[in-house]
């Protein structure tokens, strides 16, 4: 296939590099290079080498008939539908697919003529070719043949080879299929990884926006189950012949640009052991206050605090909440050269340029009371410890901030008055609580509405007016008619409807009322209530916010209603 017309405008050098690449990064690395979306670059491509572009495709029945498995991964192609042929041409099985002498393929880069020999000579027909797009044709293959399936298809492990050739084989195939997983879970912006045991499979999720994905895997795969286990546990350096207790490890791990630190942990079960991997990006770009999903109030609020000398700011929410990435965005909002800054983490999730990072080592006996306590020795202005986990924490913590530095840190309430109550729970003095604390941020993560696929909801008034008293937001009429959007699906969001999350916060100041009632212990409920009084919006009213802005739907903030109205019950 000719390229010049499309290489025209690139140097040979990077020509060389993109003829290095295997061929399902060609693309995006020419998007890059010419700044162009990866579907302008590729209608520009279609067009030089008059090729026709498929915006969309439908999969033949029974692909893997048609074509081997391999060879579909191997040229990241798929035999489809030719709608051209598809009504002039149906033979008598009903097949659509085009003359009976040749199959329609879509691929995600231009074909050569190796590729048309040896798809001729696996099946029999001449190809005619499509370009479709990247993304969509990579989706394709995995949702109807399972990550990894070229690697763990079996007519590539069973040759006529010696035995210890064989092994070797078998063993680099497992390696390709846990780098294909992964690569997936990178590419699918997911956080965990896990490979659960059953009966008689072995299933794979992802989550992916706080939400657990199921993952199409080969049928064949709990063959290799003990392999891909082993092969995990020697990646993090974890002893493979102990299978009855649970085992802790980290794999440094390298995917494209991104550099990971893939936390694991095993557990044993029933059939076999369950291995769960968190992901964490050493080169994710950290988010911005306002990419965080603050209001302009709580914005000036939180840079009011900030900008304060001593204090602590305590971020609160169960796991996974986005605490630690708020806390970040904190950090680099204050980050001046004028200010030194340290930071104690488990573990280090964003490298921040300029400040002090350490990661707590507990198998050593550097835990954070211990980190904290050092920390103070070094002369810092601001101090970031990644939780208050017990009271000795808590108290050095407390004691810090009263001898003039700032203190951030985070705790798991639900809420940002239960923070209070909770440090009282570890023993520590009220009026210290009082004296230290200066604002406590509540927060959760919802998804946001995939921009593509997002429709009007249309719901009826009844069901609207439900979901707002179950929110405490008020039933005016001004709220019943807001346009309000739901989640339909589409190519962009994997047919999910979300993409990506966003936060919704309550930030609680501490007052000289709430100051008062911190001293004489008041439940969260009284504290909670003044806080509303003064001012402070709570979780729903933040996530309303966002339905009326179309960035998520009423039903992802329903989830915190109930939160708040059991806490209001138990109170």
């Amino acid at each position: 296939m000719n390229l010049e017309a499309l290489y025209s405008d690139i140097d040979s050098e990077e020509i060389d590099k993109i003829d290095l690449l295997p061929r399902d990064a060609k693309m995006e690395h020419i998007a890059l290079l010419k700044n162009l979306p990866t579907k302008d670059a590729l209608k520009e491509m279609a067009e030089a080498i008059k090729i026709p572009l498929l915006d969309s495709f439908s999969l033949i029945d029974n692909p893997s008939l048609h074509l081997p498995v391999k060879l579909i991964h191997e040229y990241h192609c798929v035999p489809i539908e030719d709608s051209s042929h598809k009504n002039k041409n149906e033979d008598e099985n009903g097949d659509a697919d085009g003359d009976e002498d040749t199959i329609a393929l879509v691929t995600l880069w231009p074909p050569d003529t190796q590729m048309d020999r040896w798809i001729f000579a696996s099946c029999g027909k001449k190809p005619k070719w499509y370009l479709g797009d990247p993304e969509k044709i990579q989706d394709t293959i995995t949702q109807h043949f399972g990550v990894g399936a070229d690697s763990l298809d079996e007519s590539s492990l069973i040759e006529d080879v010696s035995e210890e050739d064989a092994v070797e084989d078998a063993d680099a195939a497992i390696i390709r299929f846990v780098n294909e997983v992964i690569f997936k879970a990178v590419n699918d912006r997911a956080t965990d990884i896990h490979f659960e045991p059953l009966r008689d499979s072995l299933q794979i999720r992802y989550r992916i926006d706080g939400e657990l994905i199921s993952i199409r895997v080969p049928d064949n795969l709990i063959r290799f189950q003990d392999a891909i286990i082993s092969r995990l546990k020697i990646m993090a350096k974890l002893n493979i012949s102990e299978k009855r207790r649970p085992q802790d490890g980290r794999i440094t791990f390298s995917s494209g640009e991104s550099e990971l630190d893939i936390r694991i942990s095993t557990f044993p079960t029933m059939y076999g052991e369950s291995i769960s991997l968190r992901l964490l990006n050493q080169k994710s770009k950290p988010l911005t206050m306002k990419e965080l999903g603050l209001s302009n109030h709580e914005e000036r609020i939180l840079e009011k605090v900030l900008s304060s000398p001593h204090g602590i700011i305590l971020v609160t929410g169960p796991t996974g909440s986005g605490k630690s990435t708020s806390l970040t965005a904190f950090i680099r909002l204050i980050n001046r050269p004028e200010r030194r800054i340290i930071t104690v983490e488990d573990p280090v999730e964003y490298e921040v340029p300029g400040i002090n990072q350490t990661q707590v080592h507990p198998e050593i006996g550097l835990t954070f009371a211990q980190s904290l306590r050092s920390v103070l020795r070094q002369d810092p202005d601001v101090i970031m410890v990644g939780e208050i986990r017990d009271r000795e924490t808590a108290d050095i913590g407390i004691r810090a901030s009263l001898t003039g530095h700032l203190v951030l840190s985070t705790l798991h309430t639900n809420d940002a008055p239960g923070a209070l109550t909770r440090l009282i729970d570890m023993d520590i003095e009220p009026f210290l609580i009082a004296s230290s604390v200066e604002l406590i941020v509540a927060q959760r993560l919802v998804r946001q509405l995939c921009p593509e696929c997002a429709q009007p909801a249309n719901y009826e008034a009844g069901y609207l007016e439900n979901c707002l008293r179950l929110m405490n937001i008020p039933v005016t009429e001004e709220n019943l008619n807001t346009p309000i959007y739901k989640a339909t699906g589409c190519d962009n969001c994997r047919n999910i409807g979300f993409k990506g999350r966003i936060g919704i916060f309550e930030c609680l100041s501490v007052s000289e009322e709430i100051h008062e009632q911190i001293v004489q212990k008041a439940s969260a409920r009284a504290i909670r209530q003044t806080a509303i009084e003064q001012g402070m919006r709570s979780l729903t009213e933040s996530g309303w916010n966002h339905v009326k802005n179309g960035l998520t739907t009423i039903e992802e903030v329903m989830r915190y209603a109930e939160i708040e109205t059991d806490e209001e019950v138990s109170s």
